[in-house]
């Protein structure tokens, strides 16, 4: 792909393109000027083509191009289903599409401009049969036929005397020589050996250039495995267990800490969500039940939590450092974890992203990043290629002199072949004979010049006339072998007519029948379509009263069975019935409520004292503290006032 875009951009800058492209810029085109590129290309094959895409519609620029790439008989690759991708690539610009394209065209430009010259004059028109019934749009289609041969003929002729290389005159005096049939034939075998010559020598560079690669891409491969085990070499087995260790308690700390602890919190929530949809939908009185309920549990967890520091109890107080150091270590435990799977996730998106951008650079350029002794084995390389390029162009510089003295003397010659001339012309005008070697000349160049025309002359004027004779005798010839058809063709003519009057009868019976039967089916149709709307809602009532009547029986089974329960003498019975079961469950809450109720008279009858008893603490509490302050305080004062002493003392010394 890239050696195919390669050669599209260098074929562009060249003439008579121009465009000054490079790889990059060409292609970061957009699809329009992609599209704009290919019809510059098909406009020089085909001057017609000359037209801005964007003053014309999408599919007419398709059709366009789809019919000249036809002409020019360009075959897409793939089978018949991608023949619609093409098409469908080619009006949206895709570049997959229009590259192959691009290349195929600038490879063979010279062959196509001559082939879109050449369908010009002989795409043929296709004229209907009906139409060449008529005696005189046939004998012009047979003219226009016969002249399309002729151009096809001439053509040829002309191709062959431009590839020859020779003139009239040259040939003639050819024939002349012994032996010219076989010298023109060892020409013509030189020829092709020598063209034979350029395909082998074109064929041996390309499998240059691609043993190249394939050394490279050898080369290449073998660093790599010579990296792969240096690394496996350097690797001891001490390091790879412990590596192997981390990955193992990594592993089972996920699998049996972090996940099922994951696991139960996504399942309590699960649960909760369920109990949650399971109820049956709250009003507003419920939801103020439920806000009081809350408020009489969070008092009482309140109140517990003030027993519980009123206890004081030691032992809770350590266990609850230690649990609370767990839980911090466990918190930091689990966010280590987590950022070691995020940085694992980060390192595999990062190996994705290298992998896909060294497949890009190897689908752009062909090769891969270089790296270490690759690339300084390249540097050595790009030296050796300077040092060489350095000698050619110290070479071509010795040319470009050599060539200057060349043109200088071809100068000081064309000076001194005037001065000769000049000394002639003055000797001519001493002798009086002046001008007499320019008109020598002159006469011998209009003598040659004369009998080269007046052969010509005479040659075009027998060829003329042995061509109207055999254009004469083939029209004579066409005449009368087309006589004895012509007859045939009037009486089918009437035959023809005949059938067509008895075709239009028929068919005009046949409409009226058509007409009648698509009348009643649609009747039918109707009357069909009334039935099975009835049929449906008939169905639809039928499986309502069936479901009906079922709940209607699983209802009336239900209050049988609690009549039986009730009634029955047998306890256990009496026990499973619903009256029983509700009467249970009221008086188990009432009992509830009870204790609840005495509950809160304790409680309302110790709020006062527990009060009072609190802010006993809590003055406690600030008394200690202010003692703890004074204390301190003192503590400070007497250190200040032994250090005061200290320093006098010192002073009384010196």
């Amino acid at each position: 792909m890239s050696d195919q875009i390669k050669f599209i951009v260098d074929n562009l800058n060249k003439e008579p393109f121009k465009k000054n492209y490079n790889l990059i810029t060409f292609d970061s085109l957009e699809p329009m000027q992609l599209l704009q590129v290919l019809n510059d290309v098909l406009a020089e094959i085909d001057p017609k083509q000359v037209v801005d895409i964007r003053e014309e519609m999408p599919e007419q620029t398709a059709k366009r191009m789809l019919s000249l790439l036809g002409i020019l008989k360009y075959k897409p690759p793939g089978n018949a289903t991608d023949m619609s991708t093409f098409r469908q690539g080619l009006v949206i610009g895709s570049k997959p599409v229009i590259y192959p394209v691009l290349h195929w065209l600038l490879q063979r430009t010279s062959e196509l401009k001559k082939r879109a010259y050449l369908a010009r004059f002989l795409i043929k028109l296709e004229v209907p049969n009906e139409f060449l019934q008529d005696e005189t749009v046939a004998d012009t289609n047979k003219q226009y036929e016969e002249l399309m041969e002729a151009f096809k003929t001439l053509h040829k002729e002309c191709e062959q005397l431009k590839t020859s290389g020779f003139s009239t005159a040259e040939i003639r005096k050819v024939e002349t020589v012994q032996n010219h049939q076989r010298m023109l034939k060892i020409a013509r075998q030189l020829r092709v050996e020598k063209e034979r010559e350029e395909f082998l020598a074109q064929q041996k560079q390309e499998q240059k250039n691609q043993l190249f690669h394939a050394v490279q891409r050898l080369q290449r491969v073998q660093n790599q495995l010579k990296s792969m085990r240096h690394a496996a070499a350097d690797a001891k087995p001490e390091s790879l267990m412990k590596r192997l260790e981390e990955e193992i308690k990594f592993n089972s700390y996920m699998v049996t800490e972090k996940f099922p602890k994951e696991i139960e919190s996504k399942k309590k929530e699960l649960h909760f969500l369920q109990k949650v949809v399971s109820e049956p939908a709250m009003d507003h009185s419920d939801l103020l039940e439920l806000e009081s309920k809350i408020n009489e549990i969070n008092t009482q967890i309140n109140q517990l939590i003030e027993k519980k520091m009123m206890r004081n109890e030691p032992i809770e107080g350590k266990l609850s450092l230690y649990r609370q150091q767990a839980s911090i270590i466990s918190r930091k435990k689990e966010a280590k974890a987590e950022e070691l799977q995020e940085a694992k996730e980060k390192l595999a998106n990062l190996e994705r992203e290298v992998s896909l951008k060294t497949n890009q650079t190897r689908e752009f350029d062909g090769t891969e990043v270089l790296k270490g002794d690759e690339f300084k084995r390249y540097v050595s390389k790009l030296r050796s290629k300077s040092t060489v390029f350095k000698k050619k162009h110290q070479i071509i510089a010795e040319f470009k002199a050599e060539f200057g003295l060349l043109q200088r003397t071809e100068e000081l010659l064309k000076q001194r072949h005037e001065n000769i001339q000049q000394q002639l012309q003055t000797i001519e005008e001493k002798k009086g004979i002046s001008g007499y070697s320019y008109t020598q000349e002159e006469l011998e160049r209009v003598s040659a010049l004369k009998s080269e025309v007046d052969e010509m002359k005479g040659r075009t004027l027998d060829d003329m006339s042995e061509m109207v004779k055999k254009l004469n005798s083939l029209v004579s010839e066409k005449k009368s072998a087309l006589a004895p058809v012509i007859k045939e063709l009037r009486q089918l003519r009437q035959k023809c007519q005949e059938l067509t009057q008895e075709c239009d009868e028929k068919k005009s019976q046949y409409d009226s029948c058509a007409a009648g039967l698509e009348s009643n089916r649609s009747k039918l149709e109707q009357e069909v379509r009334g039935l099975r709307e009835e049929c449906l809602q008939e169905e639809s009532k039928y499986h309502y009263t069936n479901c009906m009547i079922k709940n209607l029986e699983v209802q009336l089974r239900r209050a049988t069975d609690e009549m039986k329960a009730y009634v029955s003498s047998d306890q256990q019975e009496k026990r499973k019935a619903f009256r029983e079961q509700y009467t249970k469950n009221i008086a188990e809450q009432e009992n509830l409520g009870k204790k609840l109720r005495e509950k809160q008279k304790a409680v309302r009858e110790s709020h006062g004292p527990n009060m009072k008893q609190a802010k006993m603490w809590r003055d406690f509490e600030q008394l200690m503290e202010c003692k703890k302050q004074c204390f301190l305080k003192q503590q400070s004062q007497t250190s200040i006032g032994q250090v005061i002493q200290e320093g006098g003392e010192d002073r009384l010394i010196l």
